[in-house]
């Protein structure tokens, strides 16, 4: 799946805590796909790799990479903050079992979706 047409308006993004350190940091081939996931987010398009995450965290989703190596890398972002897409958080998962996200990756996941949120909200006051 591609962004629409290149010259359309995309949602700017914004990297909450170190979402953008973290991500930069993984592997080439992971960062490859993880970005290009992005652009589609903010494009308006869903990414083939995205799922929603559930309960107090409706709203979010997250995209995953396999890199070569066999590792998994996730980021985690938000859109309901229009016109932004808020990348919340980007990790490698690392749980011994099962696909379910770490509680402590989860817990950070709700702290920065607070900080992003506050973030919203001094942009909207400073433009009103």
């Amino acid at each position: 799946m591609c962004p629409r047409n290149i010259g359309e308006r995309v949602k700017p993004i914004r990297f909450v805590g170190s979402s953008l350190d973290d991500i930069s940091a993984f592997p080439a081939d992971a960062k490859l796909k993880l970005g290009h996931a992005l652009r589609i987010v903010q494009s308006g398009e869903r990414a083939p790799n995205e799922k929603p995450l559930h309960g107090d965290l409706s709203g979010v989703s997250e995209i995953t990479a396999d890199a070569e190596s066999g590792n998994t890398y996730r980021s985690v972002y938000t859109v309901k903050l229009e016109p932004f897409v808020f990348v919340l958080h980007c990790f490698e998962k690392k749980a011994k079992k099962g696909i379910a996200t770490p509680k402590k990756e989860l817990d950070l996941i709700r702290r920065r979706l607070k900080v992003a949120k506050e973030i919203y909200r001094e942009i909207q006051e400073a433009r009103a």
